[in-house]
C-alpha cells in the first residue's frame, strides 16, 4: 500500500473513532424551561396522588384560640383534634411515603439558573391591589423581574397582562397551564403560593402577597445574609405557635418548643430553589392537602390558618436550614378619638429588615435598636378602592376623613418616611389611569373621584410627598 493511501486510511479511521467516542459520551439534553416545568409536574403529581392521606380529615373540638406570641409567658402546646387514633397511622404512612419519594427522586430543576425575581399570585380582586404594590415597588428603584401567577384563564385579564404589566417588568402566568389535571376549584387561595414559587422561572425568589409592599429596594435581600447562607427566610406572625402534637407524630419530629418562635406570617418569603427544592415540594404537598388535613394540624383554628406555617414546618421535617426573623411585626393604625372614646384601629403592620435583624442576632444585640421596617403588609384594608378601602376605616369617630397610619410612633419611626401619603399617591394613579381596566371594578363608578377626594381632604395641608 502506498504511503498516501495509508495516510488517507489512517485519517478515516481516526475520524470514525472520534465519531464513535462522541456518540458514546453521555449527553444532557438542553431542555427548555417549559419542558422542565412539564417534566417536574409529571414527576410530582402522581407522587402526591399516591401518597394522599387515606383517612378522614382531622376533627377539631374547639380551637387553639387567639394567643399573641409571648416567649416569657408561653401557652402550653395542646391538642384539639379528637380523632387522633383514626388518622395518625394513615397520615404518618402517607407523609413517610412522600418524604421518601422526595429524597429518592431526581426532580427536574424547573427554573433558570442564577436568576432572581419576585413572585406573587394576584387573580381577581387581588389584581388591582397588586398593581398599587407594583408601582410602589418600582418607586424604590427595584428592577427585579416579577411573575404574577393566576390560577386559570378565568382570572386572566388581557389588557393588564399583555400591556400594563410588561411595561412595569412583570408578566402573567397561569398555573392551570403548568399543573394540568389539578382541580383549581378545590386548589385556590392560600394553596396557590407554594405552587407559584415552584413553577416560577427564578432560582432565588422573593414571594410577596398582593398587599405586601417593600419600603426599600428588596434586591439586596437576595444577595446578603441571612438568605445567602440559609436559603430560606421567613417572618413572624403576631400569634403563638399552635401546631397540634399530632403533627409532630405524623412528621416524625420532636415537638418544637413553643417559646422558640411565633407562628409564621407568609406575606413575604425568601427561598432558594437550588438549595430548598425538597422543602418546597413538601410545602406543596402540605398545601394541596391543606384545608382538609394540614391547616387544621398546623393551626388548630388559630387566627390566620392557611399556608403560613407550611414552609418552616416543611423545612424542619426534612432538616433543611432556615432563618426565622426574630423582630416581631408591629401594628400600624390610629387612635380613633371621638367625644370621650378612644379606640385603637389597626389597618396594617410592619415587618423588619432581615439583614439588620440577622446582624443583631449574630452580635447578641437582640434587645437593642429594632431593625428598620422593610415591608408594610397593608391588608386591612387593602389599597384597592374597588374593595373595602373606601369604607368605614377612612373616617374617624367624628365622621371626618382620617389617615390610616398615625400610631404607634415607634413603628412610624422605623418606617422613616410618610409611607401612607406615598401609598395614596400610587392608589390615585391606579384608580384614575386604570378605572376601566380591571374586571373586578366593572360597574363601580367614581373610584378615581372618591380616592382623589379623600387624598385632598386628608393631605391638603401637605405640600409634595416624600418616600423611598
Amino acid at each position: 500500500m502506498t504511503a498516501p493511501r495509508r495516510a488517507i486510511l489512517a485519517s478515516l479511521l481516526f475520524i470514525l473513532n472520534i465519531c464513535y467516542i462522541w456518540h458514546k459520551l453521555p449527553t444532557k439534553p438542553n431542555h427548555t424551561l417549559e419542558h422542565r416545568q412539564s417534566q417536574l409536574w409529571h414527576q410530582l403529581s402522581p407522587l402526591m396522588t399516591q401518597h394522599a392521606p387515606n383517612c378522614p380529615p382531622p376533627i377539631l373540638h374547639g380551637t387553639a384560640g387567639t394567643h399573641r406570641f409571648d416567649a416569657a409567658n408561653p401557652i402550653p402546646r395542646e391538642n384539639f383534634i379528637i380523632n387522633r387514633e383514626a388518622i395518625l397511622r394513615p397520615m404518618q404512612t402517607a407523609h413517610d411515603g412522600f418524604v421518601h419519594a422526595i429524597h429518592h427522586t431526581k426532580f427536574e430543576s424547573a427554573y433558570n439558573p442564577a436568576t432572581r425575581g419576585i413572585v406573587t399570585a394576584a387573580g381577581g380582586t387581588y389584581l388591582p391591589t397588586f398593581m398599587v404594590t407594583l408601582k410602589l415597588l418600582r418607586r424604590t428603584g427595584s428592577t427585579l423581574p416579577i411573575e404574577v401567577f393566576m390560577k386559570d384563564p378565568t382570572e386572566y385579564e388581557a389588557t393588564v397582562c399583555e400591556t400594563i404589566l410588561p411595561s412595569l417588568g412583570a408578566k402573567c402566568l397561569l398555573l392551570s397551564d403548568l399543573a394540568p389535571g389539578l382541580d383549581f376549584e378545590r386548589i385556590a387561595g392560600f394553596q396557590l403560593k407554594a405552587l407559584a414559587i415552584l413553577f416560577s422561572s427564578f432560582e432565588d425568589v422573593l414571594w410577596l402577597d398582593a398587599d405586601c409592599v417593600p419600603l426599600h429596594d428588596p434586591t439586596p435581600l437576595l444577595s446578603s445574609e441571612p438568605f445567602t447562607t440559609k436559603g430560606l427566610v421567613s417572618w413572624p406572625d403576631f400569634w403563638a405557635d399552635t401546631a397540634s402534637p399530632l403533627y409532630f407524630d405524623v412528621s416524625r419530629q420532636e415537638e418544637s418548643d413553643v417559646t422558640a418562635r411565633a407562628a409564621s406570617e407568609a406575606g413575604m418569603l425568601l427561598l432558594s430553589k437550588r438549595s430548598h427544592l425538597g422543602m418546597l415540594l413538601l410545602a406543596v404537598y402540605y398545601n394541596v392537602y391543606g384545608p382538609e388535613f394540614y391547616y387544621p394540624l398546623l393551626s388548630q383554628g388559630a387566627p390566620g390558618a392557611g399556608d403560613k406555617d407550611t414552609f418552616l414546618r416543611a423545612a424542619a421535617a426534612i432538616d433543611a436550614d432556615f432563618y426565622a426573623v426574630g423582630a416581631p411585626p408591629v401594628d400600624l393604625g390610629r387612635m380613633n378619638t371621638g367625644g370621650k372614646s378612644t379606640v385603637a384601629l389597626n389597618s396594617g403592620f410592619i415587618q423588619a429588615d432581615p439583614i439588620q435583624d440577622y446582624a443583631r442576632v449574630r452580635s447578641g444585640a437582640e434587645n437593642g435598636t429594632a431593625p428598620r421596617a422593610f415591608f408594610i403588609h397593608a391588608g386591612n384594608p387593602e389599597f384597592n378602592p374597588g374593595k373595602e378601602l373606601l369604607g368605614r376605616k377612612l373616617k374617624g369617630l367624628d365622621g371626618r376623613p382620617a389617615r390610616l397610619w398615625t400610631y404607634p410612633p415607634e413603628a412610624l419611626a422605623r418606617v422613616g418616611f410618610d409611607a401612607e401619603r406615598v401609598f395614596w399617591k400610587e392608589t390615585v394613579a391606579v384608580a384614575c389611569e386604570m378605572e376601566e381596566v380591571f374586571g373586578s371594578w366593572e360597574g363601580k363608578q367614581g373610584l378615581c373621584e372618591k380616592v382623589r377626594a379623600h387624598v385632598t381632604d386628608v393631605f391638603a395641608d401637605k405640600a409634595g410627598d416624600s418616600g423611598s
